[in-house]
C-alpha cells in the first residue's frame, strides 16, 4: 500500500481553523506560537477569531494554512508517526507545496512561515488591484480551455492557472482577457464560467515580480534534503534535490498547478491512499473525482488524527 500526504492551498481557510488542535494538543499550540513569533504577529488570533476578511488576505492565509497542516503533522509525529517510514511522497496545492516541504524537513517551520509571508506579499504587490483576474471554468477539457486562452490572449495575458481535475480549471491573467475567455468558454459549452473574487491573477505570467522575489528569498534560506520526495506542481515529477525543488517553487509562482496530473501520478506510481493534512477537504474531494480507486482521507480535527493514527502507526 502506497501512501502520500497532501497539503491544501488557498481557499481552504476558515475562521476557527486549528483551534481544536491547539486546545487538545500542546504540540499544536507550540506550532502556532512559533509561527506567531516568526512573523512577529498574532496570526493565531486572526485564525481563531477573525475577522474573515483579514484571514483571507493572501499574506495571512498562506502561512495560516501551513500552520494548521504542520500542527496536525507534529501531533501525529508525537504519536509515533515517521513520515520517512510510512509515506512514499508528499505534495501540496500551490502554497501547500511549502507545507509539504516543511513537513518533509526541507524548511524549518519559522522559515516556511516567513517564506509564505514574502510570497503572499509579493503576489499581492505584483499587479495593481483591478488589473488582473481569475475565473473558474467548469465542464470543459484542458485542451479546450487552452484554445480559449489563446483566443483571448489578444486582450492580454491569459493562461490556465490550476488544472484541478474533475472538469474544473482556473484561468488567470489580465482582467479583459480573462473576461473574454470566460465568455468564450460559455459559448464553447462550459457548464459554468465564474469570475473569482481574488485579489490578484495568481499563477500567471503577470506574477513574474513575485517569482523574482521568491528566487531571492529561496536563495537565502537553509534547505535540507526532504525525508521523502515531493511531487512538484509544475513538473508532476518526484524531486528530492533541494536546489531543484527551490527552482520549481520559483516557476510555480507564474506556472500551472497541475493537480489533475499529480493525482494521476499517484495512481501510476503505486499510491492508493491520500491523507489530506490540514484545513478543509478540498483535495480529498478532487482526488475522488479524478480517480475513484484512490482512498482520500482528510485529517484536520483531533478525531481525524485519532482515526488516521490507528491506520498509520
Amino acid at each position: 500500500m502506497g501512501i502520500a500526504f497532501t497539503f491544501p492551498g488557498q481557499g481552504s481557510q476558515a475562521v476557527g481553523m486549528g483551534r481544536d488542535l491547539a486546545d487538545a494538543f500542546p504540540e499544536a499550540r507550540d506550532v502556532f506560537h512559533e509561527v506567531d513569533d516568526a512573523l512577529e504577529q498574532k496570526l493565531s488570533s486572526i485564525m481563531w477569531e477573525g475577522p474573515e476578511d483579514e484571514l483571507t488576505l493572501t499574506a495571512n492565509a498562506q502561512p495560516a494554512l501551513m500552520a494548521v497542516s504542520i500542527a496536525a503533522m507534529r501531533v501525529m509525529e508525537k504519536g509515533g508517526l515517521s513520515l520517512k517510514d510510512k509515506v512514499s511522497c508528499v505534495a501540496g496545492h500551490s502554497l501547500g507545496e511549502y507545507s509539504a516541504l516543511c513537513a518533509a524537513g526541507m524548511f524549518s517551520l519559522a522559515d516556511t512561515a516567513r517564506l509564505l509571508r514574502i510570497r503572499g506579499n509579493a503576489m499581492q504587490a505584483a499587479v495593481p488591484v483591478g488589473e488582473g483576474a481569475m475565473a473558474a471554468i467548469i465542464g470543459l477539457e484542458a485542451a479546450d480551455v487552452e484554445e480559449i486562452c489563446k483566443a483571448a490572449a489578444g486582450s492580454g495575458v491569459c493562461q490556465i492557472a490550476n488544472d484541478n481535475g474533475g472538469g474544473q480549471l482556473v484561468i488567470s491573467g489580465a482582467k479583459a482577457a480573462v473576461e473574454q475567455a470566460a465568455a468564450f468558454a460559455t459559448e464553447k459549452g462550459a457548464k459554468r464560467a465564474i469570475m473569482l473574487p481574488v485579489s490578484a491573477p495568481f499563477h500567471s505570467a503577470l506574477m513574474k515580480p513575485a517569482a523574482d522575489a521568491m528566487r531571492e528569498a529561496l536563495a537565502d534560506v537553509k534547505k535540507n534534503a526532504p525525508v521523502v520526495p515531493v511531487v512538484a506542481n509544475v513538473t508532476v515529477s518526484s524531486l528530492s534535490d533541494p536546489e531543484e525543488i527551490a527552482e520549481r517553487l520559483v516557476e510555480q509562482v507564474t506556472g500551472r498547478v497541475r493537480w489533475r496530473e499529480t493525482v494521476g501520478w499517484f495512481g501510476e506510481n503505486g499510491v492508493d491512499t491520500l491523507y489530506e493534512i490540514g484545513s478543509g477537504k478540498v483535495l480529498s474531494g478532487l482526488a475522488r473525482r479524478i480517480n475513484r480507486d484512490l482512498k482520500a482521507v482528510p485529517v484536520n480535527t483531533p478525531a481525524d488524527i485519532e482515526t488516521a493514527m490507528a491506520a498509520l502507526v
